[in-house]
């Protein structure tokens, strides 16, 4: 048994191909929220592609941080 008071050990880093796969599917998401800035604010709708466009930067910095650290 472990004792409850006992700090957590760090985990083992994720796998590459993990890792690519993640990656790969943070930059869709990324491209995806990217096009819909694009296409609000073409629209004239300006909070929504600021919205959009501040989500597919923290998604694709996730997606490289993912990457990165593992």
């Amino acid at each position: 048994m472990t004792d409850p008071a006992d700090p957590p050990q760090p985990e083992a880093p994720r796998p590459w191909l993990e890792r690519i796969g993640l990656a790969a599917v943070a930059a869709v998401m990324g491209l995806l929220f990217a096009g819909v800035a694009v296409a609000a604010g073409s629209g004239g709708e300006w909070i929504l592609a600021a919205m959009s466009a501040v989500g597919a930067f923290m998604t694709i910095a996730v997606g490289l941080a993912t990457l990165v650290r593992g």
